[in-house]
């Protein structure tokens, strides 16, 4: 078996053509089966909260099923690249088909340009995902989700909110409600060092998202006098502003799913700038974004060249190895993630570092594929 490599653009041939579009079409199809399987059994899960919260159908495909496909393509992409990569290319192994591509004179570099090119439009196709489309996507999903499903919602108010508002100044927040924007205890820290020079508790406040006001009938202040004692005033009509956005009174790791990257990086520089703790998480995402479609091309380069060898055991060896490799990726890169999250390890590191330990494999099974 010989293919006549019959150029019909510059550097893309009849060849490139042909894994090419297998590459595409076994990519889809597994996309399609999975996603299929999933809203199945997702629509099964939530189908008691659709029905007795009244969900119209509409809401139900445009607002959250039609932005959980992005969703799931994301998610899933690198690693159904991966099984995609090693399905084809051992069931050309196994029929010869690679065996006869290199005795033809085309050399394994050469040959591993259709995939490439694949894992070039997969994975830019996940970027402009993670970076654009599921962030947007997910604002309309956490507003079904809030309305319409009890459980499982992306954005989770924190009950007690500690922040850094400026240097030495913190602001406590406990019980907010988005419904009611009004908290049961609210409160003001001021330090001198380590010292609390002076705090500012009120009761029952209220919280104006728009303009970043809180207001409360009554209040009290305490501050430290010249002999190291705790004194306090009572006062009435708290009415203050402080530098605390109202994205900073939910949880972190959900809000953050919803910030494109412009939105993202905005955030990642004001807390930059309080010095929140909050730093972390956001850094991680945002490192996450472009690392993740990044691991396409590391994937698809394992794949081929463990997929391009004629072994004993045929395309199960294969398909079984993959998905041990792929898994284990999976696993490596949330476990750095948390490490990452806690502050032990740099975020672009603890990112990053699942990348770099796969893209040495990469180099050592490349060096390994048959030539």
């Amino acid at each position: 078996m010989r293919f006549r490599l019959i150029p019909s653009i510059p550097g893309y041939r009849t060849l490139d053509r042909y894994i090419l579009g297998k590459f595409l079409r076994t990519y889809i199809f597994g996309l399609l089966m999975m996603f299929i399987i999933i809203v199945v059994f997702d629509y099964v899960e939530k189908v008691y909260d659709l029905t007795e919260l009244k969900a119209p159908w509409k809401a139900v495909v445009f607002d959250y099923y039609l932005n959980f496909v992005p969703h799931f393509i994301n998610q899933f992409s690198a690693l159904f690249t991966f099984i995609s990569v090693i399905f084809f290319t051992s069931k050309m192994a196994m029929q010869t088909e690679i065996v006869a591509i290199l005795s033809g004179g085309v050399s394994f570099r050469r040959l591993m340009w259709p995939y490439t090119l694949g894992a070039a439009l997969i994975a830019s196709l996940s970027l402009a995902l993670s970076l654009w489309v599921i962030p947007e996507g997910q604002k309309d999903s956490v507003a079904f989700q809030s309305k319409y499903l009890k459980k499982n919602q992306l954005i989770v108010y924190d009950q007690h909110v500690y922040r850094q508002i400026e240097p030495g100044t913190f602001a406590y927040i406990r019980g907010y409600s988005p419904n009611l924007e009004r908290v049961p205890f609210f409160a003001m820290e001021r330090y001198d060092g380590s010292t609390m020079v002076e705090t500012l508790n009120a009761a029952s406040a209220s919280f104006d998202e728009e303009s970043g006001r809180w207001t409360a009938p009554r209040y009290v202040i305490y501050s430290r006098t010249e002999d190291g004692s705790l004194g306090y005033k009572q006062y009435r009509n708290l009415d203050t502003l402080i530098n605390l956005d109202a994205r900073e009174l939910v949880d972190v790791k959900g809000l953050v799913k919803t910030l494109n990257i412009e939105e993202l990086n905005d955030f990642l520089s004001q807390q930059r700038r309080k010095g929140s703790d909050n730093v972390f998480i956001i850094e991680v995402e945002r490192h996450t974004r472009f690392s993740y479609p990044f691991s396409t091309f590391i994937l698809t380069i394992i794949g081929v060249s463990l997929a391009s060898r004629k072994v004993r055991g045929g395309m199960g060896m294969h398909i079984g190895l993959g998905i041990a490799l792929c898994f284990g990726y999976i696993m490596l890169g949330r476990v750095f993630e948390q490490i990452a999250i806690g502050g032990s390890l740099a975020p672009w590191l603890g990112v990053w570092l699942p990348n770099i330990i796969f893209a040495i494999i990469a180099i050592f099974v490349y060096r390994k594929a048959p030539k």
